[in-house]
C-alpha cells in the first residue's frame, strides 16, 4: 500500500477544504459532539430492537445510501478518476469495510450481550491507547509528552466515570469487546494510509455501504434477513435518526483524519462522552455524582491534545499546514 499511497500524495487526491483548516482538529471537535449525540440516541433507539445485530445493520445500512447519496449528489473529482494509484488500493477498501463496518459490530455487541457495562465502556475507550501505539510504529507519528499526559488523563476519567472496572474476572464478552476495539484502532491506522490517495467522503461510503453488505451476509447466515422487511414505522423513525447521525460522523471523523494526526483525533473524539453524559442529564435525569471528576478530566486530556495540537501547527510554515497529519 505504501507506493500507492505515496503516489495518492502526488496526485493531490486528498480533499482541498481539509488542507485550508486553520486549525485541523476543529473537525474532529464536531464530530466528538456528533458522536456523543449519537451515542445517546443510539441508547434510546435501541430498546425499540429485539436484535441489537439486525438494527445496527439497517442503521449502518441508512448510513451508507446517504452518503452514497451526498456523493452522488455532490461529486468528488478524485473519488471519479480510475487511477492506477487507487486501483491498486482497492483491496484495502475491503479492508475497511470489513474490519471498520462489518466485524466490529458484531463482535462489540455480542461481547456487550455477557459482559459488564462499565467493563465493556472502559475496553472500548481504551481505543486512544491502541491508536497512539499504532500511529507511532505504522505511520511514525510522533508521540509528543503532552500525548502521553492526555491519554493518562483520558485512561483515568474513564475508569472514574466507569466507577472502577473489574477486569480481574474477565471472559469472553470482554475479549470480544476487546477484539471489536482492536480491529477499530488498525481501521484508523488503514484509513490514515489510504487518505492520501483516497477522498475521505468515498471512504466513508465505502466502509459503511460494504460493511452493511458483509453485515447482511451474516444475518442471511443466521437466518434472520427477513427481519429487515419487519420494522414498524416508530423503529423507522429511529432508523432513521440514527443512520443519518451515524452518516454525518463517520463523514467527519474521516475528514478530520485526513486532516491532522490519528493520536490526536482519536483523543479529541473522546469528548463525546462528555456530550452524551450531558443529555443523559438533560433529558434523562440521569445525577452526576462522582462522574463529574472523570469527566473534567477527559475534558482536560482533550485540552492538553488541543493545546499541543494548537502549537505545533502555528510553528509550521504556512504551506504545510494541515498536511502535516498525512502519512510519510
Amino acid at each position: 500500500m505504501s507506493t500507492s499511497v505515496q503516489n495518492g500524495r502526488r496526485s493531490g487526491a486528498v480533499d482541498s477544504t481539509d488542507r485550508r483548516n486553520r486549525w485541523p482538529l476543529w473537525t474532529a471537535a464536531v464530530a466528538a459532539l456528533v458522536s456523543g449525540v449519537a451515542v445517546f440516541v443510539n441508547g434510546l433507539a435501541v430498546r425499540h430492537f429485539d436484535d441489537a445485530t439486525v438494527y445496527t445493520t439497517a442503521k449502518n445500512l441508512w448510513a451508507g445510501v446517504i452518503l452514497a447519496v451526498a456523493l452522488v449528489a455532490i461529486p468528488v473529482p478524485a473519488a471519479r478518476q480510475a487511477t492506477s494509484a487507487q486501483r491498486s488500493t482497492w483491496p484495502w477498501l475491503v479492508v475497511v469495510a470489513v474490519i471498520g463496518g462489518a466485524v466490529p459490530f458484531v463482535l462489540f455487541f455480542e461481547g456487550l450481550a455477557v459482559a459488564t457495562s462499565t467493563d465493556a465502556a472502559f475496553i472500548h475507550k481504551t481505543l486512544v491507547v491502541w491508536v497512539a501505539t499504532g500511529a507511532v510504529i505504522v505511520l511514525r507519528e510522533r508521540l509528543r509528552p503532552a500525548h502521553l499526559v492526555a491519554i493518562a488523563l483520558l485512561v483515568v476519567g474513564h475508569v472514574v466515570v466507569s466507577g472502577g472496572i473489574t477486569l480481574s474476572g474477565a471472559g469472553r464478552g470482554e475479549a470480544l469487546i476487546l477484539a471489536a476495539t482492536l480491529l477499530w484502532a488498525v481501521e484508523v491506522l488503514v484509513v490514515k494510509r489510504l487518505l492520501v490517495a483516497v477522498p475521505a467522503r468515498y471512504l466513508a461510503v465505502v466502509r459503511m455501504l460494504g460493511g452493511s453488505a458483509v453485515l447482511l451476509g451474516w444475518l442471511a447466515v443466521r437466518g434472520d434477513l427477513g427481519a429487515l422487511a419487519g420494522f414498524s414505522a416508530g423503529q423507522w423513525w429511529w432508523l432513521a435518526a440514527t443512520g443519518t447521525t451515524l452518516a454525518a460522523f463517520v463523514s467527519l471523523w474521516y475528514r478530520a483524519l485526513a486532516a491532522a494526526p490519528a493520536i490526536d483525533v482519536t483523543a479529541v473524539l473522546v469528548a463525546g462522552a462528555v456530550v452524551t453524559a450531558i443529555l443523559n442529564t438533560g433529558f434523562r435525569g440521569v445525577p452526576v455524582t462522582v462522574d463529574a471528576v472523570g469527566y473534567l478530566a477527559v475534558l482536560a486530556g482533550v485540552v492538553v491534545i488541543a493545546a499541543s495540537s494548537a502549537r505545533a501547527e502555528a510553528a509550521l510554515p504556512e504551506g504545510a499546514r494541515s498536511s502535516r497529519g498525512l502519512a510519510s
